[in-house]
């Protein structure tokens, strides 16, 4: 069982537009200083804050699934293939699955915050397809309420959110005062996030901005201390394939 609690000043850190938009990054490129490195089919995650309104310029991507999650406010979005600006608002979600490639711009507004995060779903096969996206409006994804706490799936069973990286889920947790509890798959490593307040995490404590890895636990309790809202991914331990991070390693004999 193994529960690691890894607090905002030892994620990684970033900044765009000399500080127009910054970030933490729970998962980071080395030159971020990040004490995580990918894992599982999980690459890159990043924290983005905006401080004023800002654009990030247009720059390429491909063979990774590229997913914007709204936490707070508005952006836009530009890309090589519409070549037009699609706006987003707080709740919806866009995934763009770069294949071959494909470049995009974001605008955040002020005050505006998102998660961007990179999924690897096996780039010796989205290499050489086509790239393709897709945006989610904050009322397509299913919500439950079970004992106060309200579960919202952004990808899962009953979400319409598509993405080709296999054995993802992808949930919010809105707690107030209440405590949750769900079985955990032996196979999956969870990803927690903290986005406001306080919780224990099977007894850890984990405070706003805080990341925690829940790894071989039977179930994962989730008590709210102070108005505790929680995003968790559950990834696959081995993906069955070689990820990027993978070859990477192998290429530098580790």
């Amino acid at each position: 069982m193994s529960i690691s609690i890894i607090p905002k000043e030892k994620q990684g850190s970033g900044a765009f537009n000399g500080g127009e938009i910054v970030e933490n990054k729970p998962i980071g490129f080395p030159s971020d200083h990040s004490s995580v490195r990918p894992y599982s089919n999980l690459f890159y995650w990043a924290h983005a804050r905006a401080v004023k309104d800002s654009t990030i310029g247009l720059h390429p991507h491909q063979g990774f699934e590229i997913c914007s999650f709204v936490l707070k406010g508005a952006i836009r979005h530009y890309d090589t293939q519409l070549k037009e600006w699609r706006p987003l608002q707080e709740g919806d979600v866009q995934i763009i699955r770069a294949g071959n490639g494909i470049s995009h711009s974001e605008f955040m507004s002020k005050e505006a915050e998102i998660f961007q995060i990179w999924f690897d779903p096996n780039l010796t096969k989205t290499m050489e397809q086509p790239a393709s996206y897709d945006d989610y409006r904050a009322d397509e994804f299913p919500v439950s309420v079970v004992d106060g706490v309200q579960v919202k799936t952004l990808a899962g069973p009953g979400s319409p959110f598509r993405m080709d990286t296999p054995g993802i889920t992808v949930q919010r947790f809105d707690l107030g005062s209440a405590t949750y509890t769900f079985a955990a798959d032996p196979g999956k490593i969870y990803s927690a996030y903290i986005l406001e307040g306080e919780a224990l995490l099977n007894g850890e404590t984990a405070k706003q901005y805080d990341f925690a890895l829940v790894t071989e636990e039977q179930s994962i309790e989730i008590q709210s201390l102070t108005g505790a809202s929680i995003f968790i991914i559950a990834s696959p331990q081995q993906p069955g394939y070689r990820t990027y991070a993978d070859l990477m390693k192998a290429r530098m004999g580790r």
